[in-house]
């Protein structure tokens, strides 16, 4: 068994976007054309603490070489008043061949620079016909700082910054943090999300909501909304949106908005495509000029073991981790030593 701690993951996935975003995108292709399984996470939720809940996304992705696992996120939104990062996580990798697991890896550094670079793909794939100049977000945690960091590797044009949080004080620690990393990039806190809302057209909703709270009505017409946390928009905001999801079947779950409009309307006729079909069509996406684009993505297990296993490998050839040979016990009758 190989493990990996938040250092050695970040060792090896910091300064490595293009190599992230492509991985991100094999894994899209590689589910559009039928070669993963993805069984429906399952959601742990405590009936004392309804906003926490651990999530187990257990997955294949196929093709040469193939890879198989599980991750195991936790989201407690009171860790922050403790102190604590909000999620943590653990991946497990298992041989293909065998079953048995490989390697047990620190997961929220995956499952933010996974989701990051899954924003940042739709950003460049659902393109509008201007290019995109500034962006708001909504939402000022770790995953918006992530994703504010994948969109710059990706829109090299990306010359502002509006951001929103419930939390004053985060929104202005967050611009801060902002201006330190990236002194060029104009940087400047909104009083309300519906003033974020309107300052760009393109917009990315991070947040720990747990129920529908934003209409997309501030929104500029042609605006994308990356709607990370799928629980920000109204019904009749995903409704009256061109709605692009990473699978439908995933998405539609668990009090999503998309959920909550799939229960309105009676159907999925709402969902135009898949950001997987888009990307195996080889033509360029064109956004509507007057209509909100939504991307809501589930955030599918299959794009964490294929980040999981690029640090895998990375960090087998840098000579990272510790080994614990006798993980598993030893079979009867093979002598030890």
């Amino acid at each position: 068994m190989l493990i990996l701690g938040a250092a050695e993951v970040r060792q090896v996935l910091d300064h490595a976007e293009a190599e992230v975003v492509a991985a991100v995108r094999r894994a899209y292709l590689l589910h559009d054309r039928g070669r993963t399984a993805l069984p429906h996470s399952v959601f742990l939720r405590f009936p004392d603490d309804r906003r926490s809940r651990i999530i187990g996304l257990p997955a294949y992705l196929g093709e040469d070489e193939p890879v198989t696992g599980i991750k195991w996120i936790a989201s407690f939104p009171g860790n922050t008043a403790r102190g604590l990062e909000r999620a943590s996580a653990a991946v497990i990798l298992n041989s293909v061949t065998t079953g048995q697991p490989e390697a047990l890896l620190e997961g929220s550094v995956i499952s933010a620079r996974r989701t990051a670079a899954s924003a940042a793909l739709a950003a460049v794939t659902l393109a509008s016909p201007v290019p995109e100049t500034g962006v708001s977000l909504i939402g000022c945690g770790v995953i918006g700082f992530e994703i504010l960091a994948y969109l710059r590797a990706v829109l090299p044009g990306l010359a502002a910054v509006t951001v929103f949080d419930v939390d004053d004080d985060r929104a202005e620690a967050f611009a801060a943090r902002c201006q330190e990393r990236w002194p060029g990039l104009k940087t400047e806190v909104a009083f309300s999300p519906e003033e974020a809302l309107c300052a760009h057209r393109l917009v990315c909703l991070a947040t720990t909501a747990a129920a529908p709270h934003l209409t997309t009505d501030a929104c500029r017409r042609g605006t994308l909304v990356l709607h990370v946390s799928l629980r920000d928009l109204t019904p009749g905001s995903i409704l009256t949106a061109v709605n692009v999801v990473d699978d439908a079947d995933h998405v539609c779950r668990e009090s999503t908005s998309l959920h909550l409009a799939e229960r309105l309307c009676g159907d999925r006729d709402f969902i135009a495509t898949s950001i997987g079909a888009v990307l195996a069509s080889g033509k360029s996406f064109r956004r509507a000029g007057d209509r909100v684009t939504v991307f809501s993505p589930f955030g599918l297990g299959a794009l964490d073991l294929a980040l999981a296993d690029l640090v895998r490998r990375r960090a087998e050839s840098l000579g990272l981790g510790t080994r614990v040979p006798d993980f598993l016990p030893v079979p009867a009758g093979v002598a030890v030593g």
